[in-house]
């Protein structure tokens, strides 16, 4: 089995890879620094375990074990970690499974053997911790087979259609299967409600106009595109470009 090593130090990768090597049956198929780099050579080399440390820089081990959920096929994923005896309670609680860094060989060698692919259950629990070390950086689309990271910094908006989300930067639209209230929640600091279909970047608002019908629309720096505000939030978001702009 095809197994890939992530973690920000490159003695510890190094120290794996030879573990690894030394296991009949598994083989390194390649290394990574960060998540971001994680998700990449998931898709070259697709490996079937990843041993991956929770905190790097940059995307952390948590957020790139979310992304990993909209392959196809995801890696099964053993954490290596040097958490703290409290962190790993809610690791055990939610039955995803780790290594206390250093990593014995023995206990190397057992959770390869009964390396699963994530659940969803588990998949949630995931972003809950993640939630708690400070969120996502990224949001995973898939497109056309591939993963696509969309930094959180670039996004003018997300428009919910039906069961999907669109995500709009300066330049490019992609598609997500998440929920609008799931990323209203998760992203409450950084974007508002604008619409009962849509949420916009705090930081793009650029003012706000009158639609030819008469609807309240924002605008919003980087794009041509205004989206209407309903009558319900249009109070609130006038307090706030107000605010934006003093």
């Amino acid at each position: 089995m095809k197994v890939l090593i992530v973690d920000d130090e490159a003695p510890a990768r190094a120290r794996l890879r030879a573990m690894v090597e030394d296991i009949a049956g598994y083989s390194a198929c390649g290394d990574a620094a960060n998540g971001a780099e994680a998700l990449a050579l998931t898709e070259q080399t697709g490996p079937d375990i990843l041993l991956m440390d929770i905190r790097m820089p940059g995307m952390d081990g948590l957020e790139a074990a979310q992304h990993l959920q909209s392959l196809q096929q995801p890696p099964a994923i053993i954490f290596t970690t040097a958490y703290n005896a409290y962190a790993l309670q809610a690791f055990e609680t939610h039955v995803v499974d780790y290594l206390l860094k250093p990593v014995r060989q023995e206990r190397l060698e057992e959770a390869l053997q009964h390396a699963q692919r994530l659940t969803r259950v588990q998949t949630a629990s995931l972003h809950e911790l993640d939630e708690r070390a400070g969120g996502r950086q990224c949001i995973c689309a898939s497109v056309r087979g591939s993963l696509q990271l969309v930094p959180v910094e670039a996004i003018r908006y997300f428009q919910a259609d039906q069961k999907y989300v669109t995500v709009c930067t300066a330049d490019k639209q992609v598609l997500i299967e998440e929920t609008l209230k799931g990323l209203e929640q998760e992203f409450a600091d950084q974007f508002v409600r604008i619409h009962r279909n849509a949420l916009v970047a705090k930081q793009y608002i650029s003012g706000m106009a009158k639609g030819v019908d008469g609807q309240v629309l924002v605008q919003l720096a980087g794009i041509a595109e205004t989206l209407e505000v309903s009558r319900r939030h249009a109070a609130d978001i006038r307090r706030l470009v107000k605010a934006l702009q003093s």
